[in-house]
């Protein structure tokens, strides 16, 4: 006997289309009370939609990346009724039932006594998982009887049998999920640290080179004075594995050049009022844009990203821009899709939408995928250059550092110009220095002269 619900998305504030950062089940599986099912994050937290009874997963509504918002279904859960629920172990209501079906009629009853022979569950000799109440709950994973419920790792359903089938222990993976929930990456990077570890050294991390580092080993900073632990934002976390391994696999290489950006301000300036009527601030990073997307046609190898191979380019045909956008919360390189496209006045309410959208912690997923390069701006705090790390799979990013008027010799006298700092990183497997400054003077060139964009 069984029915089945809808299992709905909770009230979740004032947000709307939040996205489905994790599905912890699959249809088939069957779960418990208050486990997991998907992972929703709004722009402040992320937040787990559990089962509100144990069952069975009939139907999945949702998808990875998926947009919900409050009373959007999750899944249909088939309850299966309580007399099913624990076949193994009949409780005082089982043998109440069986007093029932003792007094019923005999005609078709008479079966029913066959299952009588159960008083071997009476026996009860593990009232362990009665007694703590909280493993009711917890999946119950087949071979692991002899294993303390207590030392169960935390993961879904799904997760468990998707370890199973890989034959990996989940008492060795760390979990990364909400309090520590093992997710699906957790287990294949479980996996893949121990192909690591098996490989040789020379085969190991990248481009046939040995990086496996040595921790940084723990120091108690307390010894010299007081101390305060700040944990890293989660932007922050995410970033750190991503530009580490950037950093270290990719050889940088840092080519600087100047742009005389006079005329361009003068523009910027006279254009100025009329950004500001259409509600948005003209910046110079919507010109050096449109001089980054000239520049990627006449150089298209640094319009490219290297295949997984190593030993094939791949040239792309479109023009997508990633914009480094300072927040509170950390780095984020939010992409302006088809800058080709587009003019400067539309370029500019799209950066100022964009950016406004990243401080909000309000992007979505696709709102930072699918760029070809990406340009870093430093320009409104300072410095005269600096090395932007690459944003793999990309082969480079131009820096951009604070302009300053400065004397530049024409040929006849020294005259104050604007002057534009720039800084291009690139993959030297990919690019050569020749070509770097060919590409960075060609980009100044366009800033220099506008009227070059056109053309």
């Amino acid at each position: 006997m069984s029915n089945t619900i809808e299992i709905k998305v909770p009230d979740i504030g004032d947000f709307s289309g939040i996205p489905v950062i994790e599905v912890l089940v699959s249809e088939g599986d069957q779960v418990s009370a208050e486990d997991g099912l998907v992972t929703l994050e709004s722009d402040k937290a992320t937040m787990e939609v559990p089962s509100p009874q144990a069952g069975t997963i009939k139907e999945l509504k949702l998808q990875l990346d998926d947009l919900v918002s409050e009373g959007d279904v999750v899944a249909i859960l088939e309850i299966t009724a309580q007399g099913d629920a624990s076949p193994a172990e009949p409780g005082p209501a089982a043998e109440s039932s069986a007093a029932e079906s003792e007094s019923a009629p005999a005609s078709e009853s008479e079966p029913e006594p066959e299952p009588e022979p159960e008083p071997e569950p009476e026996k009860q000799p593990e009232p362990t998982p009665v007694a703590t109440g909280a493993e009711e709950t917890r999946p119950r994973v087949k071979g692991l009887e002899a294993v303390d419920p207590a030392k169960v790792p935390y993961a879904s359903p799904a997760i468990r049998k998707f370890s199973r089938e890989l034959g990996v222990d989940l008492g060795r993976v760390s979990g990364s999920g909400s309090k520590g929930r093992i997710t699906r990456e957790d287990v294949a990077g479980f996996i893949k640290s121990v192909m690591t570890e098996s490989a040789t050294p020379a085969a190991a991390g990248i481009g046939g080179l040995n990086l496996d580092f040595p921790a940084l080993p723990d120091f108690d900073f307390s010894r010299y004075g007081e101390i305060e632990k700040q944990p890293l934002t989660r932007i922050q976390k995410i970033s750190a594995g991503h530009l580490h391994r950037n950093w270290v696999g990719i050889p940088h290489v840092t080519q600087n050049d100047e742009a005389d950006i006079t005329d361009m301000e003068a523009f910027r300036l006279a254009n100025t009022e009329e950004a500001v009527a259409q509600g948005f601030k003209l910046t110079p990073l919507v010109f050096l844009i449109k001089a980054m997307v000239a520049s990627l046609k006449k150089f298209p190898q640094f319009n490219a990203s290297l295949d997984s191979d190593g030993e094939t380019l791949i040239l792309k045909k479109y023009f997508n821009v990633g914009i480094a956008v300072d927040t509170p919360e950390g780095l984020v390189v939010p992409v302006i899709m088809e800058c080709d496209r587009k003019g400067i006045m539309e370029l500019g309410a799209e950066l100022a939408e964009i950016s406004g959208r990243a401080r909000e912690k309000k992007l979505k997923p696709t709102d930072i995928q699918g760029g070809c390069i990406s340009i870093s701006s430093l320009g409104g705090i300072g410095g005269t250059g600096f090395t932007p790390i690459i944003n793999a799979p990309e082969v480079a990013i131009l820096g951009v550092s604070r302009s300053r008027m400065m004397p530049v010799w024409d040929g006849n006298e020294f005259r104050p110009r604007l002057m534009l700092p720039l800084s291009l990183s690139y993959d030297h497997r990919v690019i050569d220095g020749a070509v770097a400054a060919r590409f960075t003077r060609f980009l100044a060139s366009r800033l220099e002269d506008l009227r070059r964009l056109t053309l």
